[in-house]
């Protein structure tokens, strides 16, 4: 049996949150794993500790800065007393000389984007453009220090490759099916009244919280391109978060697509739906249409793999990683061209036979992540870690 140190500290949104999510029900169900796991006390609460999964008390501090060096000084004796023969860095960032060989996910295509770095320095928002700055400093440093780097798709184990001279793995998240459907919990009522609002429109949807390199203002010009092409049929927008800066997490500023929607005047297009609950989304996509992501900055996307999982075409913005996830499931267009957005949205909103045949290429796509499988190639290759790091 093999003996994981896992460091979760830093799942605490987005892609973060639904790996820890979903991995650690996953190696709860093996007898040839045990965990220790330090988790945020926010997340702590929504997984129960198992015969095989232990969880320690979290006292980090709040701030990635100051998390990251709570772990530098507090994790090695914490390994070190758990008896773990493998330390799964979980946050992009890994452990300088940790006791035990090291594995570092590292999930994060802001570090290696210039598109993301123009972007800041378009917006003026120079105080995150340092912190991207810094932190990726910190990213190339955590890859050249672990053991190993994994990185969720062969796209990003390239970026990564290139950007840090190092060997990087690549093992696809996962997808459960099971219990992504099992839920029979239906949308809250404000929700449904919403949506009910909505009959008779093309739905689209975005699944994400507001952030820049989501690239909210390429999908608000196409969608009002694409009101003038659908008229006199309505088209709806539909988010799961909201246009206000407060009511998202990080330090995004939202007043800028905010204040685009107005001038567009998509008011009543745009229904901005706030967070969802995961238990229930599964209601959410088969409530819509279609599927659009525009993201210029992407290094899995869950919600591409959960929306053909839910019989949702998908118009996706052309990056390496979208066609790695989707194949010829989606549509793909210029990351900044809302033209070719508006175009395909109608292409596959108007012809029924090539709208099935997407909807079924994403279901027959959807069924080749799985986290089982995911769990499965992580755990080989801590052991091959664990035996050479013996063999010394």
């Amino acid at each position: 049996m093999i003996h994981l140190f896992i460091n979760g500290l830093a799942a605490r949104a987005g892609g973060g949150l639904t790996y820890v999510r979903s991995v650690l029900p996953a190696l709860a169900l093996r007898d040839d794993v045990r965990a220790t796991v330090l988790l945020s006390a926010a997340l702590r609460g929504e997984i129960t500790e198992s015969a095989h999964i232990t969880f320690l008390r979290d006292d980090s501090p709040a701030g990635s800065g100051r998390r990251f060096w709570y772990e530098q000084r507090r994790l090695p004796d914490l390994i070190r007393r758990s008896g773990a023969d493998v330390l799964l860095s979980a946050g992009n960032f890994a452990l300088y000389r940790s006791p035990v060989p090291q594995i570092l996910l590292s999930r994060n295509a802001l570090y290696t984007s210039a598109d993301f770095l123009r972007d800041l320095r378009n917006r003026g928002d120079y105080r995150l453009w340092l912190d991207t700055q810094v932190k990726a400093t910190l990213a190339r440093w955590s890859v050249r220090t672990a053991d190993c780097t994994v990185a969720p798709s062969a796209t990003f184990a390239s970026e990564l490759g290139q950007w840090t001279g190092m060997d990087v793995v690549s093992i696809h998240h996962g997808f459960d099916h099971e219990a992504f459907f099992r839920e029979p919990a239906s949308l809250p009522p404000d929700v449904q009244a919403r949506l009910a609002a909505t009959a008779g429109s093309l739905r689209l949807l975005f699944v994400s919280h507001y952030n820049y390199y989501r690239n909210f203002e390429t999908l608000s010009r196409g969608l009002a391109i694409l009101k003038k092409k659908l008229h006199p049929q309505t088209v709806r927008l539909i988010l799961t978060c909201k246009l206000n800066s407060k009511d998202n997490p990080g330090d995004y500023r939202a007043d800028r697509a905010a204040e685009l929607v107005r001038q567009l005047r998509l008011g009543e297009e745009v229904v901005q739906l706030g967070a969802m609950p995961y238990r229930s989304l599964h209601q959410l996509y088969q409530a819509c249409d279609l599927y659009v992501t525009p993201a210029y900055a992407e290094t899995f996307a869950h919600p591409l793999v959960e929306a053909m999982a839910s019989g949702l075409p998908v118009i996706a913005s052309d990056l390496a990683v979208h066609r790695e996830i989707c194949g010829e499931a989606a549509l793909y267009f210029p990351r900044f061209s809302p033209e070719i957005l508006a175009d395909l949205a109608m292409q596959a909103s108007q012809s029924t036979e090539q709208a099935a045949a997407m909807r079924e290429l994403g279901l027959l796509r959807s069924r080749d992540f799985s986290w089982d499988k995911h769990v499965e190639e992580l755990l080989r290759l801590a052991r091959r870690l664990a035996e050479k790091n013996s063999g010394r």
